[in-house]
């Protein structure tokens, strides 16, 4: 097989267990700490900031309006309704801005 597919399956068993080790961690716990539940709860947030900050940052014209459609929709449409109206104006501006 591909070294391509050990990597992929290596990458697969390092995540597993790192969410898994996470969830042992915490349970342990009876109480968790007012801060590190906050901690915890920040971590969407950091990592979709992460995700989303290097395209914004080297965004064109297409890519702006599909993230001015998203958010605009996000303040009233759900999770899927943001998703598939960034992606819509996404793949047309790319048709027609480039």
């Amino acid at each position: 097989m591909s070294s391509t597919f050990w990597i992929i399956i290596a990458g697969a068993i390092a995540t597993y267990l790192t969410r898994i080790g996470g969830h042992l961690v915490i349970s342990r716990f009876d109480n968790i700490h007012p801060r590190v539940e906050a901690g915890l709860n920040a971590v969407p947030a950091a990592v979709l900031t992460t995700l989303v900050a290097p395209a914004v940052l080297n965004a064109g014209p297409a890519e702006w309006a599909a993230l001015i459609v998203t958010a605009i929709v996000s303040l009233r449409g759900g999770l899927m309704a943001m998703f598939l109206a960034g992606a819509a104006v996404l793949i047309v501006a790319r048709q027609f801005v480039g």
